[in-house]
């Protein structure tokens, strides 16, 4: 070994040793800066590889890191800017009232014993922690239960990973929240693209993604360049994962997880390690093996790329009326209607039959958790004449007499047509009474989807009802008045006050 490259190896060794040591080294520190104080002939090393390395990166990556690094120097179209902001709000929302809910509560447990930097808030509480622990314990609140946003794509659950990362992210960075909304509009371009450049996967479609929409998502608050992108981006695929038999969790502590705190603590673990000067490989979507070959089965890698920065996927994604899975949402509206009839009611039904989509039976045909069981939901609704955020999570209701001898007479069809009809998730309610009517609802466009959207007075509804038994009423209608003006808010770390409790 030579003295020059011995000097140069344990000049690196020593310098990302102090690095990790020191507790003045900014978040945002870049690679770029902290080689800057190396010898010269590592300095050279650095620039030869670059150079090397530039000619062999795809165009797909390349055009892919250029976008993430320039966006929070991106305006944002004023109608993206208004959605995203909503998607924000129904996300916090989630994840307020998911503090309360047994995956919150153990997450904060988790986190609280971890210990860590005081960076950023745990929502729902009165601890601050590292950024990435926060942005752990957040996503597991965001998908506490069913109620955060989802994409139809895969489906991509985006908003309980990719908002978390960036309000922690961005809380530790001193940005703005005009920063969030950039990074978080981002993050849900990446996610669905990915999942349509994959042509299917054997993995969760959403547990996977979420590791890259959130890396992408942290790597634009913390302004990496295009280089360090590509690491954050390798670092992402070899933490992406998602095994589906999540549908089994009876207590969605683990569905909680993997939807969306496994993908903001791989997202910011990602861009985080790049940020403090880790290297990796310069191109995680070409070679062999890459992200395509590996995760994909039959991968377009240009619909990664495509039309970004003309089609927001934001606008794609639903906001949910009802705080139950995106497969029950047209059962909920379809019952809406039907209880408008004086005949539906528990005392006069005597049968009723529900054509479901034959890909959404696995997830919903008595599925333990009260908000992913068809047959408890429909009982539920006919004993209550509605439903409220309370009740559809109220494990006690699933052993309620009154509920179980309507659920009793509530039976689940597949149906073949409903699977291939556009837009999905459509179902068909067919309720025979015992006075011999016979009544039915078909839902084609479920409320909150792309196609029949959710109003901001009804996002902010919606809000205000999952947030003010935690934080009272006052504090959130704060809350959603600073979010609505987010746009214009200075450092989000002014939010915390707002979400602490």
């Amino acid at each position: 070994m030579s003295a020059d490259l011995d000097y140069t190896r344990r000049w690196l060794i020593n310098a990302s040793g102090a690095a990790l040591l020191s507790s003045t080294v900014p978040l945002t520190a870049s690679y770029a800066q902290t080689a800057a104080a190396a010898p010269p002939s590592a300095a050279k090393g650095s620039a030869e590889d670059a150079t090397t390395d530039s000619a062999s990166i795809s165009p797909v990556t390349s055009a892919l890191a250029e976008y993430v690094a320039k966006t929070l120097d991106r305006e944002l179209p004023e109608a993206i800017v208004a959605c995203t902001k909503l998607h924000v709000l129904d996300t916090i929302a989630a994840m307020v009232a998911g503090s309360r809910l047994k995956p919150g509560v153990f997450a904060v447990r988790y986190v609280d014993s971890l210990g860590g930097k005081p960076q950023a808030t745990v929502i729902g509480s009165r601890i601050l922690t590292s950024t990435v622990s926060a942005a752990f314990a957040n996503g597991m609140m965001g998908h506490a239960d069913e109620t955060d946003d989802t994409h139809p794509i895969g489906p991509f659950h985006a908003g309980c990973s990719v908002v978390p990362t960036a309000l922690a992210a961005a809380e530790s960075a001193k940005r703005t929240g005009n920063d969030v909304l950039r990074a978080v509009a981002l993050g849900y371009d990446v996610g669905a693209r990915l999942i349509m450049s994959l042509g299917g996967t054997r993995h969760n479609p959403s547990c996977m993604t979420n590791s890259f929409a959130a890396t992408a998502t942290a790597a634009a608050i913390l302004r990496l360049d295009p280089r360090q992108v590509r690491y954050a981006f390798s670092y992402a695929g070899q933490q992406a994962s998602g095994i589906g038999y999540w549908d089994r969790d009876l207590e969605h502590i683990e569905k909680a997880f993997d939807f969306g705190a496994m993908g903001a603590r791989n997202g910011l673990t990602a861009a985080t390690m790049v940020a403090m000067g880790c290297t990796a490989v310069d191109d995680p979507f070409s070679g062999t093996p890459n992200v395509f070959t590996t995760l994909g089965e039959k991968p377009t890698p240009d619909a990664l790329v495509a039309e970004l920065g003309t089609r927001f996927e934001v606008l794609n994604t639903t906001i949910k009326k009802w705080s139950v899975g995106l497969p029950l949402q047209s059962v909920m509206d379809s019952m809406v209607v039907l209880l408008q009839d004086r005949a539906v009611r528990a005392d006069n039904i005597k049968r009723i039959v529900v054509d479901d989509p034959t890909g959404d039976i696995h997830i919903v045909d008595n599925n333990p958790n009260p908000d992913l069981c068809l047959q408890h939901l429909v009982a539920l609704m006919i004993v209550d004449r509605g439903a409220t955020f309370a009740s559809v999570h109220d494990l006690t209701r699933m052993r309620d007499p009154k509920v179980l001898a309507v659920r009793k007479l509530v039976e689940v069809m597949p149906s073949a047509e409903l699977q291939a009809a556009t837009p999905p998730h459509q179902t068909i309610v067919r309720i025979e009474t015992a006075d011999g009517q016979s009544l039915n609802h078909r839902t084609n466009v479920v409320r909150g989807t792309a196609r029949n959207p959710m109003d901001q007075k009804e996002v902010e509804a919606k809000a205000l009802d999952l947030m003010a038994p935690v934080l009272g009423a006052a504090r959130a209608n704060e809350l959603i008045a600073a979010v609505g003006n987010l746009d214009r808010f200075g450092p989000v770390s002014g939010l915390r006050r707002l979400l602490q409790a």
